[in-house]
């Protein structure tokens, strides 16, 4: 197919998923504001201004995806993977699913689980019902709900934002360019349901893959989902990114996508300083996270209503973070960062043997707060 049909199609693929996805916000918004309007209050307004902002920001990431998948850095194919089978299947799970959401927000419930599901040995941190999902991350409706779920509240371009760690991770593994390509070891931190793994594995089809969680039930899912997949499949562990139960300098890469805005600050620190341990010196660390108040202040508003919204606990604190000092100060070097929609996106290498030690002395007077 020429290329010029391709893109149309493409634009096309992602319109619809944008007009979808702002019509079911606007039906859940008239519905919450009916049923449980105490989440609502609480927002600050949207003006026409920054509703037109969010339309460029959402055409520039459409662009730069058709961008990067015409030259190459990945398949023009994983530009139409949707689960299409999970959509007809549990789409209608979301509105069922709704009616205990509200009853969580009227009663400020942000820490229920089931007595079905078991909590222990998980930081506290982690027992929340985030977004107000029904048992936070430990349960297999909730991992079979959220790729819709981030979908709907993104308009359609979760994975646009996610393919934009791929071409810095190409990138840096050209460092290890000499090195066989089914030699090359990525890891994927707070995999989730495996959406990232997925289009990593349509860019390096030989690389050994890893990727660790802490919810079994979100593992259960990501096995199914990357089991589609031709080819080897990924390693999955489940394991808190804390500690990750791998040697040092592992990996050739990490990544890690949407998890930094749910660590208290603390976490944050620790989870980048196991990345750092666990990959290879000049290997490269990818964070994609939310947009920051220091790179979009016209924003301020949506990041204002975001954790008003969704339970949130740590997400005001992480929107004012210093993640390049956390970064600093773990050892990493060469750091630099770009905004695409709705994220941010940190790039940092470890420097090679023989810089390390120098680079840790550098980063010891950066101070970062906790």
């Amino acid at each position: 197919m020429p290329d010029t049909l391709t893109k149309l199609a493409y634009q096309t693929f992602q319109q619809g998923k944008s007009v979808f996805g702002l019509a079911h916000k606007a039906v859940g918004i008239q519905l919450t504001n009916l049923v449980a309007p105490s989440a609502e209050s609480k927002t600050v307004p949207v003006s026409a201004e920054i509703l037109g902002q969010i339309q460029q920001r959402y055409n520039q990431i459409v662009e730069a995806d058709w961008r990067d998948a015409e030259q190459g850095v990945y398949p023009e194919s994983i530009l139409f993977d949707n689960p299409w089978d999970d959509f007809f299947r549990f789409y209608p799970v979301v509105w069922l699913d709704m009616p205990s959401m509200w009853q969580r927000v009227q009663n400020k419930q942000h820490q229920e689980f089931d007595t079905a599901v078991e909590t222990r040995g998980y930081p506290s941190y982690y027992l929340q019902n985030f977004h107000h999902q029904t048992n936070g991350y430990l349960s297999d409706l909730s991992a079979n709900l959220y790729d819709l779920q981030v979908e709907l509240l993104f308009n359609g371009a979760a994975d646009p934002m996610r393919r934009r760690i791929l071409a810095p991770l190409k990138e840096g593994l050209q460092t290890f360019r000499d090195v066989p390509p089914t030699q090359i070891k990525v890891l994927d931190v707070a995999c989730g349901t495996g959406r990232m793994l997925r289009n990593i594995r349509g860019m390096l089809p030989k690389a050994s893959l890893y990727g660790i969680d802490l919810s079994p039930a979100y593992l259960r899912k990501a096995n199914q989902l990357l089991s589609q997949n031709p080819g080897e499949l990924p390693q999955l562990v489940q394991a808190n990114a804390e500690e990750l139960p791998f040697v040092d300098n592992y990996f050739h890469a990490v990544s890690c996508v949407f998890l930094f805005h749910e660590l208290p600050a603390q976490a944050r620190q620790n989870v980048i300083n196991n990345c750092f341990r666990v990959v290879k010196p000049g290997g490269t660390f990818v964070i994609c996270d939310s947009i920051q108040v220091s790179d979009s202040p016209e924003m301020a508003p949506l990041m204002e209503n975001f954790p008003a919204m969704f339970h949130e606990p740590y997400y005001r604190h992480y929107s004012t973070d210093n993640l390049e000092a956390r970064l600093q100060e773990a050892g990493f070097t060469d750091i630099s960062t770009q905004v695409h929609f709705m994220s941010k996106y940190w790039i940092a290498r470890k420097p090679a043997e023989g810089q390390t030690e120098a680079a840790q002395q550098v980063n010891q007077t950066i101070p970062v707060e906790v």
